[in-house]
């Protein structure tokens, strides 16, 4: 196992905390359990990418990154009809 793999793996585990904050708590939480969830996500796919030397799935965490911008975008603007 390289050590970007094993970076990956701890990146990871740092969706336990987004998880409990998706999950739980106010709709404002929420938003930033789910915008801090979608960068450790393309952070841990650019490892795992990379760790497995599979260099073309770089594009994956591209576009998801450029994915999840708006669909936070989205989920806010929704969001400002009920605060």
């Amino acid at each position: 196992m390289s050590a970007w793999v094993l970076a990956a793996a701890a990146v990871s585990a740092c969706l336990l905390p987004c998880a409990d904050m998706c999950l739980r708590g106010k709709p404002e939480r929420r938003l930033v359990g789910l915008e801090m969830a979608s960068i450790v996500v393309t952070i841990a796919m650019v490892l795992f990418s990379v760790g497995f030397g599979r260099s073309a799935f770089i594009d994956l965490p591209v576009a998801l990154a450029i994915m999840s911008f708006g669909g936070g975008l989205v989920f806010a603007r929704f969001l400002g009809k009920h605060l």
